[in-house]
């Protein structure tokens, strides 16, 4: 059912804190923040939109190392210190011209509750709450920060057959 679920996606929206990272928050003695991301799911969020599929993020917290990092990954929909993720995903929405059937968002904790259940394909991490689980169609093998997004862009693509092709294309 998932993998039917996944050919109809037109955009794939994201959690940052505890799905694009560990969840860790690192504070430097300036009192800088730093993040931790996986340069594998930066390939797999590569690797989708190159096969046509938007990438956004929408998470709560504000920090220079995520729009750093959304402008190495080249992810222009960006919606941080969101104080209410159900408008931002509105907004998305509406700015993106796609239905919340044909969206997928990852989540890990209950602030991203109320947005899984707007979308179409709600998607948890391995280590997420049991009630973000409980919202998902689908969760991932992998934790937060360590492969979990690259393991949900790979199913989309092999599950909408781009994989081997996109593969071919690439690195052949």
């Amino acid at each position: 059912m998932t993998h039917t679920l996944f050919k109809q996606l037109s955009l794939l929206l994201l959690d940052v804190d505890g799905v694009l990272t560990t969840g860790q928050v690192i504070y430097n003695d300036a009192g800088q923040e730093t993040k931790v991301f996986n340069v594998r799911d930066g390939l797999g969020l590569r690797l989708l939109r190159e096969a046509g599929i938007p990438v956004g993020i929408i998470t709560g917290r504000r920090s220079m190392a995520l729009v750093h990092r959304c402008n190495n990954l080249g992810i222009t929909l960006l919606k941080d210190g969101v104080r209410d993720k159900t408008e931002a995903l509105a907004s998305v929405l509406k700015e993106m011209r796609v239905s919340a059937a044909e969206t997928a968002f990852v989540g890990d904790d209950l602030p991203d509750l109320p947005v899984m259940k707007r979308v179409g394909v709600p998607i948890a991490v391995a280590d997420a709450h049991e009630l973000v689980k409980q919202a998902a169609v689908w969760t991932t093998c992998a934790h937060g920060g360590q492969g979990a997004v690259r393991e949900i862009c790979e199913t989309i693509l092999k599950a909408r057959g781009q994989w081997d092709a996109l593969i071919q294309r690439l690195f052949a």
